[in-house]
């Protein structure tokens, strides 16, 4: 039986969409770069995370799904063929959060809020 390993999130810049979602997330951060991971990035010519190609979001050790936020070159185009699905205490408060940290509403239903992150990516949170 498959198991949720990694969601991978095409993007223009990965290191700004993966802080975006690690303040969304709860209990999700953007994951340290110790001196191993950054000799990693120097060796393949980039000298400051901010471009690194591939930025990895988590909650903790071991804990699934993780996000890794990965350059592409070309933009969004069209509606996603899959999203996530948010839920909160507060719904309305979530989805104020979220607008406070670059998302927008696309479109309110009765039992959910279509919003997009910063890069166009639609995303639920659910009422």
């Amino acid at each position: 039986m498959a198991r949720i390993h990694d969601i991978v999130v095409d993007c223009r810049h990965p290191a700004s969409l993966a802080r975006f979602w690690a303040a969304a997330l709860d209990d999700y951060r953007i994951a340290p770069y110790d001196e191993a991971e950054l000799d990693r990035l120097r060796s393949n010519g980039i000298d400051d995370p901010e471009d690194d190609p591939n930025v990895l979001v988590e909650a903790g050790p071991g804990v699934r799904p993780r996000f890794f936020f990965s350059l592409v070159p070309e933009s969004k185009v069209v509606k996603n063929r899959m999203h996530l699905d948010l839920t909160a205490d507060s719904p309305a408060a979530e989805v104020r959060r979220l607008v406070g940290l670059g998302a927008r509403v696309v479109a309110e239903h009765d039992d959910w809020v279509t919003m997009a992150d910063p890069e166009g990516n639609e995303f639920c949170v659910m009422r």
